[in-house]
């Protein structure tokens, strides 16, 4: 069994596309079930953001499982397979390894080193094990990448180097956050950064508008802003300086009628960023006067292959001594099952031969049955210490399944025991 990833984001295709594939929760459940769903796959799981869905599958044959996994995201693209596949990519393996180890650490963001992402992965995480998709493949490759994100956040400055998508985006604005009036619609994850940089950044006054007023209320109390019901929201784009919207509802909730609706004639300056996906924010907005437009599109320009100049190569190096110590530790138990199994089935012989000669001898007493007892079991582990000492060794250097399969041959091992020790020592994971 081995990990398989395929997935999109941001560094594959254009935003346009990737609101195609936009996920709610339980968009993403569903989509983890009818993964489950494949003849090939044990477990599976899905980190789902506003510019990534990547779907980790635990899987007993690589070309099948491709082609399950990309057929069910062009069905939720409802796109044609040639125009999809192009911006689908794959990691299988190590490779699989690598890539998660990489995009917890927040060397794969859009901004280099955004925080956020590491939440999302716990997410990944959580809902698998809620749902009883994730098991002990994937459930160790998950916690080892969570571990890895913390320590890239806590033993270099990558979150000085790279900032939230959310300060990205208002670095880019015109209007000054100081002293700006700003609404913020949503409560999520990427709207209370919003909330709280704002808050830093010492704003006149933060409005928070959600459809669930009761998630609007925690959020304002938090950091001294103001709930509002979204049926205020005309009156509010009438004062505010800034918006950020961050929903991802299913259609946009700041439409052009309103916009002109609360400006009248005004031309004032206004900023509006839309870091949803699909779109919060009607696009024609960039169109009226005095108004600003900051998506994640014009961000993806902006930011593709940014990456800050301090912490950058030192959470390179992390995340590669990470990929190699998991890599190794994951070899050495592949080749444990095969080594544990000649192990039983040398104690098997020694038992099998010490009845036949108890059958041969039967007056033999019991200190000198324990003593040859224990000079065959002894020279039994001489003859099997040397090569299962070196097939251990070769593992850390080379692909252990051919050694393990070597032994399994030569000492005519059964296969199904075998199996049934992987099962156990992955259980006790």
């Amino acid at each position: 069994m081995s990990v398989l990833v395929v997935g999109i984001s941001h560094k594959s295709a254009p935003v346009e596309l990737l609101e195609k594939l936009a996920l709610d929760a339980d968009g993403a459940t569903k989509l983890i079930h009818d993964v489950m769903g494949g003849d090939h796959v044990s477990e599976a799981t899905a980190i789902v953001t506003c510019n990534r869905l990547e779907v980790y599958a635990e899987v007993d044959r690589f070309h099948g499982s491709v082609e399950d996994l990309s057929g069910l995201l062009v069905a939720r693209a409802e796109k044609s397979t040639e125009a999809l596949l192009p911006h689908l990519y794959v990691h299988y393996d190590e490779g699989a390894v690598s890539h998660l180890f990489q995009v917890a650490a927040g060397l794969d963001s859009m901004v280099v080193g955004e925080g956020q992402i590491l939440g999302q992965t716990r997410e990944a995480l959580r809902v698998g094990q809620e749902h009883g998709t994730v098991g002990p493949a994937l459930n160790t490759l998950f916690q080892q990448a969570l571990r890895v994100g913390k320590r890239a956040h806590a033993e270099t400055d990558i979150d000085r180097a790279a900032p939230s998508l959310v300060t990205a985006a208002l670095g880019r604005s015109s209007v000054p956050v100081a002293g700006a009036r700003a609404l913020v619609i949503g409560a999520g994850a990427m709207a209370s950064l919003a909330v709280a940089h704002l808050s830093r950044s010492g704003a006149a006054s933060i409005s928070v508008l959600n459809r669930t007023a009761a998630r609007a209320e925690r959020l304002a109390e938090e950091y001294a802003a103001t709930s509002v019901p979204m049926e205020r929201l005309t009156e509010e784009l009438a004062t505010a300086d800034i918006v950020i919207s961050c929903t991802g509802a299913p259609e946009p909730l700041v439409r052009l009628a309103d916009v002109v609706t609360a400006r009248g004639r005004s031309d004032r300056p206004l900023c509006v960023i839309d870091l949803a996906l699909p779109h919060d924010v009607d696009p024609s907005l960039a169109d009226l006067p005095g108004v600003e437009l900051i998506n994640l599109a014009g961000l993806a320009d902006e930011l593709r292959g940014l990456e800050a100049t301090a912490g950058v190569d030192d959470v390179r190096t992390i995340v590669g001594q990470e990929i190699s110590a998991f890599l190794a530790v994951r070899r050495q138990a592949s080749v444990t099952p095969t080594v544990v199994a000649l192990r039983s089935m040398a104690t098997s012989v020694v038992d099998a031969e010490m009845e036949r000669l108890s059958a041969r001898v039967p007056d033999l007493d019991d200190a000198t049955r324990a003593e040859v007892l224990h000079t065959v079991r002894r020279v039994a582990d001489k003859l099997l210490h040397e090569p299962t000492v070196r097939v251990k060794e070769l593992a850390d250097a080379e692909p252990a399944a051919s050694y393990t399969a070597a032994l399994a041959e030569l000492f005519r091992l059964d296969t199904d025991a075998v199996d049934a020790i992987s099962r156990a020592e992955g259980g006790q994971t």
